[in-house]
């Protein structure tokens, strides 16, 4: 991290433009803001409960298992060496469009209360598709402190293959890209497809991964995702992305070189975190769960991994809980073990199914940490609503004539907060409604009244 020392009067520059972008930007709500209100009623999540019990942690806990690091130098090796995010982000070939070039039905789909101030649409193909659907974000301001990769501020979004074909899926099914956005100039974001997948037989192959993507997060040089069915959790070093060499719809070794479905870069995995109690089952009370959405929280001591549980067809709760990151400076970017074993520090349950996104963050002078709880509308037409929970009870915003707490975009994904700059970053995911924005966290507190 040496070349950031000479880089601060740029970054000085860069954040201003980013705040004056912020600032000029102006979004119109689809339905005006009556009131904002302590959330009562039926559809109120309530307070956050903790579990404290052993039984109801063992369930949460992990077993580490990493990747030969000979196995992980071969690959790189026989790809001609890693070329990292900077390399990727030097072969951006799309651009992202601002707020004024997205479409009507793009804008409507963002957030009523509180307001983005940062907006952004996907290039082309990528914004029609009913393929590929996006699912999660993080940041190079979860990465490090100063938000900075290198001298780029840096976006992550996860996608996953999904072509509703359940009697008869293609290959491609539940295939997972991440597109690797330079989000320097606040003005012209870029970005660049990455394919993720795994190395085998030593290293001198590899084969893609399937997931959801229902969660991602990079902290320090590694970026954490949910597994295929959120059988727990994918590890990668991203600076060992690498280059495939042949352009063909085949994953791995083709002759003498490598493919990856048509895409030029690709990121294997260095390990897996899976659950030691076994097969996760979605909606029982006490049975290992499936993992949902992922984000980070920067607030805590050790920085910690925030989790939620996948939906199920269980309505009455839903579990939240954290694991601690390891401090340890030969594993950067991996979580807190004993001898292997990985445990939830920290757990609750929240009232309610189907949450799409969870953020903890506890500002100056506060006692205990506030949860961000996002959710789904029942409807795909209609928006969501975020929650902001604690043990004492809920809050939302208000924005409708009939007091409705739908003020929140239109299917939302994963949270992700840039310290740096106070902002939550998140996304839609609807075809023809697919937008990356940020809000500041101060406006949601704001809209709560």
């Amino acid at each position: 991290m040496k070349q950031r020392g000479r880089h601060r009067r740029r970054r000085r520059g860069q954040a201003l433009r980013a705040t004056l972008a912020g600032t000029a930007l102006a979004l119109t709500a689809a339905a005006t803001l009556i009131s904002t209100s302590q959330a009562t009623g039926a559809n109120t999540p309530g307070g956050l409960t903790a579990l404290r019990s052993p039984a109801a942690a063992q369930p949460l806990r992990l077993h580490e298992n990493l990747a030969s690091r000979d196995a992980l130098d071969t690959l790189s090796g026989n790809m001609g060496g890693n070329v990292g995010v900077e390399g990727v982000l030097r072969d951006a070939d799309r651009s992202m469009r601002n707020t004024a070039d997205c479409t009507e039905d793009e804008r409507a789909s963002l957030p009523v209360e509180p307001t983005a101030t940062r907006a952004y649409c996907w290039d082309g193909a990528d914004a029609r598709t009913g393929q590929w659907q996006p699912r999660s974000v993080t940041t190079s301001g979860d990465a490090v402190d100063d938000g900075l990769w290198g001298t780029r501020e840096v976006i992550l979004a996860g996608w996953t293959h999904h072509d509703g074909q359940a009697a008869a899926p293609t290959r491609e099914e539940g295939l997972a890209k991440v597109a690797v956005v330079d989000a320097t100039d606040p003005d012209a974001l870029s970005y660049r497809w990455v394919l993720l997948v795994a190395p085998r037989a030593g290293g001198k192959d590899f084969t893609a991964v399937h997931s959801g993507l229902g969660g991602m997060v990079w902290y320090q040089d590694k970026l954490i995702v949910t597994a295929e069915h959120g059988q727990g959790l994918l590890v990668f070093d991203l600076h060992r992305l690498l280059r495939a060499d042949v352009d063909s719809g085949a994953v791995g070794r083709v002759g003498h070189g490598y493919s990856a479905a048509g895409y030029q870069y690709v990121l294997p995995a260095i390990g897996s975190y899976d659950p030691e109690g076994g097969a996760c089952t979605r909606g029982r009370d006490n049975a290992v769960p499936c993992f949902g959405s992922l984000s980070l929280d920067r607030t805590t001591t050790p920085h910690s991994l925030v989790a939620t549980e996948a939906a199920g067809h269980r309505p009455e709760r839903t579990r939240v809980w954290r694991y601690a990151f390891s401090t340890a400076a030969y594993r950067t970017g991996l979580l807190a073990d004993v001898q292997g074993h990985v445990d939830a520090v920290e757990a609750y349950t929240t009232k309610g199914s189907g949450v799409s996104g969870a953020l903890s963050h506890r500002s100056d002078g506060e006692r205990e940490a506030q949860w961000y709880i996002g959710r789904p509308a029942d409807s795909g037409t209609r928006h969501g609503s975020l929650w902001r929970q604690s043990g004492h009870g809920a809050q939302a915003a208000t924005c409708t004539a009939d007091q409705s707490h739908a003020c929140w975009s239109l299917g939302s994904g994963s949270l992700s907060y840039w310290q740096r700059t106070g902002e939550l970053w998140t996304l839609t995911d609807a075809a023809d409604r697919r937008v990356l924005y940020a809000v500041p966290l101060s406006s949601v507190d704001g809209s709560l009244g």
